[in-house]
């Protein structure tokens, strides 16, 4: 199983700090942790990194680093803590969070994420989600989800790809217009399309999974209005001929694996999607997928890779469009349309002709 993943020799533990960042992302992301990563490849002092945005305690970005042995641990701290210090220094981000509408926000999902249970850790006196300082960092321990993604051999697969995915994203940060809303949903559209048909080519399952990522989404966040349905109808209309055409392009360059057909930045994400395709499903007959149960109480040793395959597609694709800094409810929207779609363009029978 351990030719799955590509081999760095003894690479030293994973380092977790938190950026504490009241702003979008995409500075940091772009003008500190890009150089940052770049520097400590090129001098050979880490073997793997990626990020992800999160809301817990404050909107922040969590940077995962692995040193390229344990003996190159301290330099590369001491080489990230100068970076994101120096960063902070130049471009702070000047919202906070402590009062208004934000940390309403923040607040409801907590309350959703943690309806009981340990919440003293992260709450105040007045039982309200504790907000860290704005322009701050903390080193956190890095806690693995083995449960989601399969154990050991399945989270080192996931690192893997989080690397590539932190690396697309950044580039995409760094040349396209994201901070136009057109523009990110676009390329989340895109990249969703590429993902989802890597993993399923079959249409009518490739149907059935989007409306199920939708349908997951909404019930997460009932009563919220986070997860509209309405306003989803009265969109498609405008979305869905381009959304068509261009599913039809990706679906048709991933099953013949003609790549060239695809526009040049989906090209890569591509060819890493059908790779990662490849490893899960060796992964997953050589037994070395272990999920834990929905309901926590057992793990589950996934061996077909027709249902290992959708269990990691979504993390995996949530995970992507988390770096893109998409809302969750953009992410149901662009799956509810996506799934629209697919089953208008190739006469798949509707989920109310089917019900």
């Amino acid at each position: 199983m351990s030719s799955l993943i590509p081999s760095a020799g003894s690479p030293g533990a994973w380092q977790a700090m938190h950026i504490y960042y009241a702003a979008n992302p995409q500075p940091l992301l772009v003008n500190c942790v890009r150089p940052l990563v770049a520097e400590l490849r090129a001098e050979g002092l880490i073997s793997g990194f990626f990020f992800i945005n999160y809301w817990l305690e404050g909107p922040h970005v969590r940077l995962r680093l692995r040193p390229a042995s344990d003996d190159l641990a301290d330099r590369v701290r001491h080489r990230t803590e100068a970076a994101v210090d120096s960063f902070l220094r130049v471009r702070p981000a000047l919202y906070e969070v402590d009062s208004g509408f934000l940390n309403d926000f923040y607040n409801t999902l907590f309350d959703i994420e943690f309806p009981e249970g340990d919440r003293q850790a992260f709450t105040d006196d007045a039982g309200r989600m504790r907000i860290r300082p704005n322009n701050s960092r903390s080193y956190e321990p890095y806690e693995p989800e083995y449960g989601k993604y399969g154990g050991p051999d399945g989270v080192a697969l996931a690192e893997w790809h989080f690397t590539h995915s932190s690396d697309f994203v950044i580039e995409a940060l760094r040349t396209k217009n994201l901070h136009l809303r057109t523009v990110l949903l676009g390329t989340s559209a895109q990249l969703m399309m590429v993902m989802a048909a890597c993993f399923l080519p079959d249409e009518t399952d490739l149907a059935d999974y989007l409306e199920r990522y939708f349908t997951f989404w909404h019930q997460a966040f009932p009563g919220t209005g986070f997860i509209g349905s309405e306003e989803y109808d009265r969109n498609y209309e405008k979305t869905a001929p381009e959304l068509g055409r261009r599913f039809a392009e990706i679906r048709r360059a991933v099953a013949s694996e003609d790549l060239k057909q695809l526009p040049k930045f989906l090209r890569g994400w591509a060819a890493h999607c059908l790779e990662l395709r490849r490893r899960v499903t060796a992964l997953a007959r050589s037994g070395g997928l272990v999920f834990r149960s929905w309901d926590g109480s057992r793990d589950e040793l996934i061996t077909s890779p027709g249902e290992a395959l959708p269990l990691l597609l979504s993390p995996y694709m949530h995970m992507t469009n988390n770096r893109l800094h998409v809302t969750i409810r953009d992410e149901a929207y662009l799956s509810h349309v996506l799934a629209r779609v697919l089953r208008s363009e190739t006469g798949l029978p509707s989920v109310e002709a089917t019900s």
